[in-house]
């Protein structure tokens, strides 16, 4: 039995554990265990939103068992204190794990470069406790504002201080300008009174970025009424200030440290070759300098790739390349084949200031583009989604859709709030029952005809190869041989109505014709027996889209099935202006208004409750949340 432990359930373990499970599937004389403190994953990049009210909580956590639903990978929970690499173990309190080879990707934490009173004094946003605690903090200091009448005090409440001018602290501010104008709102306060302050010892914001983004950057945030302060010697936190040299300082009660990272506290006690703040040095297939089964993923990895002169950069794309990488070179070695080197190539990086403005710089690795505004946007968001559906499929990028689009406040998107206007259910309650009265109505108006003569077909144009005229004749003549002079009426009626149908482009007519011609059209100008199925299969289409959308029973594709067959009848060269009124109807009723006064209500809930317990369907995500 070969052992792979995999130390944390951060970017680069997951990926990299998920790519082991597929290499692995069907070794059964293998065993993959993923270890974390914590049930679920975090998404770190956007931590910023929770923080500053914009997503909800839950919306950064993905569980851990979710994501390896179905796979081979048993996630345990715990916390490890030490790793003995001459025993081959990984010790925790109470347990200790055996591994023959080791994944190491316990991630980093902020770093305060020895600087007085910053770790004691001030937040940190490199967690989902971080980001709810920020998220209280801030909202806390407003309500306590509101109440306060002394200027001085209330103005040190509303000042809030953000150390770091990369990524995250940039990100961070700039959410922090849109939850300051809900929460001025919210608490009647001036929105002049809150001062946002991000501060950094470099001479530039963003440095990683050309020149030209950085400018469109800080001229977003003067916008946002953010004050932007670099080449700031950074002396000291105290708990309502940060200090900087020349014996200046920039009050405030809620200072938040975002100026870098290091190594994990279990990473700097490991006797394994590091550099920079707590990086364990790689060789080119991601092993340990000082073990060859143990291999680095993610934030931890010290390697200078070739022709580069600085380390790989501790960023998400670098844990998504890395890790299939490491497990492709561990399944290599377990099954004596060659291993690959590591030769990332990233696609760039992207920045959001709030959620309707971002600068990015992104393509292929030797070729960038510089973008901004809503096209920024798009691509972060296109990436995030992209992540996702690898991670956890479907269900996680439909939750996404849903707190970034569709279930946003104040407009808080960069698609503003048009996806997010949502009406009340109820008001579509009358319209749902209509429409179903009317296809009921029509079904039951035509079944007495297809069971009194079956070969009356009506609701298939008559062949081309005779006009509208003789058609409507020929029809007339066949049904009064069989039926009443009524139904030769309507024979004659619907032929006639075919010449005033809605218009359909030729391209339309000509597919539709062909599929009619092999299926429906005898040589001599008759139906075939299809036709007469396909008619019969129209009525009781109708009768049961009528009986679910008045009865609110699976009314979403009900719903659908009225645009479907609307557009199938006008395809036809049938369809009258009425059937126009049916389709835009259908549209309208999609979105789940059988929740109110129907059977979806009840029904619904229960059945996406037995549909998960189904193991292909944990296994593809193909659920929503």
């Amino acid at each position: 039995m070969k052992r792979i432990v995999v130390l944390g359930g951060g970017y680069g373990g997951v990926v990299t554990s998920k790519h082991l499970a597929k290499l692995f599937k069907k070794e059964n004389d293998v065993e993959i265990k993923l270890i974390d403190r914590n049930p679920y994953h975090t998404l770190l990049t956007e931590l910023h939103e929770v923080a500053a009210n914009r997503a909800p909580e839950d919306s950064i956590k993905i569980e851990l068992k979710k994501i390896f639903a179905g796979l081979k990978v048993d996630v345990v929970l715990d916390s490890i204190d030490n790793i003995d690499f001459a025993a081959k173990q990984l010790r925790s309190e109470n347990n200790t794990y055996n591994y023959d080879y080791l994944v190491i990707g316990s991630g980093s934490k902020p770093t305060f470069f020895g600087i007085p009173g910053a770790e004691e004094h001030s937040l940190t946003l490199w967690s989902y406790e971080d980001a709810v605690r920020l998220k209280e903090q801030i909202r806390g200091k407003f309500s306590e504002a509101a109440k306060i009448s002394n200027p001085a005090k209330r103005k040190k409440m509303l000042s809030f201080v953000v150390v770091g001018a990369g990524f995250t602290g940039v990100e961070l501010v700039g959410e922090l300008a849109e939850f300051r104008d809900e929460l001025c709102k919210e608490f009647f306060i001036d929105r002049s009174e809150v001062r946002l302050v991000v501060a950094d010892m470099a001479p530039k914001i963003l440095p990683i970025l050309p020149d030209k983004l950085i400018q469109k950057a800080v001229k977003r945030l003067e916008k946002l009424n953010v004050e932007i302060v670099t080449s700031a010697k950074i002396t000291g936190v105290t708990p309502s200030s940060v200090l900087l040299g020349d014996n200046k300082q920039l009050e405030a009660e809620t200072i938040v440290w975002t100026a870098g990272v290091e190594g994990s506290d279990l990473v700097g006690k490991l006797d394994l070759k590091q550099e920079g703040r707590k990086r364990i040095v790689t060789n080119d297939k991601l092993q340990s300098l000082d073990h060859e089964n143990v291999y680095i993923v993610g934030d931890n990895i010290f390697y200078i790739a070739e022709g580069e002169s600085r380390p790989v950069p501790q960023m998400v794309e670098n844990a998504e390349q890395a890790g299939p990488l490491i497990a492709h070179n561990i399944h290599a070695d377990v099954h004596g084949k060659p291993k690959k080197s590591y030769k990332p190539g990233f696609h760039g990086a992207m920045v959001c200031i709030g959620s309707r403005y971002g600068v990015a710089n992104v393509g292929l690795p030797n070729k960038l583009f510089m973008l901004s505004g809503f096209m920024a946007m798009f691509s972060k968001h296109l990436i995030n989604m992209y992540y996702l559906f690898t991670v956890a499929g479907f269900a996680r990028v439909w939750t996404y859709m849903m707190h970034e689009f569709f279930h946003v406040n104040n407009r808080r998107s960069f698609v503003g709030g048009h996806f997010a206007k949502r009406s009340p259910n109820f008001w579509l309650f009358p319209l749902r029952i209509f429409v179903g009265y009317k296809w009921l109505e029509e079904g039951l108006d035509k079944l007495p005809k297809i069971f009194k003569d079956p070969n009356n077909i009506f609701l298939i144009p008559a062949a081309p190869k005779a006009d509208a005229v003789s058609a409507a004749s020929e029809a007339a003549g066949a049904v009064t041989q069989t039926v009443d002079t009524q139904a030769a009426a309507s024979a004659v009626e619907s032929a006639s109505t075919a010449v005033t149908a809605l218009p359909v482009p030729g391209f339309i007519k000509s597919i539709v014709g062909w599929f009619m011609d092999v299926f429906f059209y005898t040589s001599d100008g008759g139906y075939t027996a299809l036709a007469t199925v396909f008619q019969f299969f129209m009525v009781f289409a109708e009768l049961a889209i009528g009986v679910c959308l008045i009865l609110g029973l699976f009314t979403a594709i009900s719903s659908a099935a009225t645009v479907a067959l609307g557009v199938m009848i006008w395809s036809s060269s049938m369809a009258s202006t009425e059937m126009l009124w049916y389709m835009a109807a259908g549209v309208a009723l999609i979105g789940g208004s059988g929740s109110m006064f129907g059977l979806d209500y009840y029904v619904l809930p229960w059945l996406k409750k037995q549909w998960k317990k189904i193991p292909f369907v944990r296994r593809w995500y193909l659920y929503t949340e």
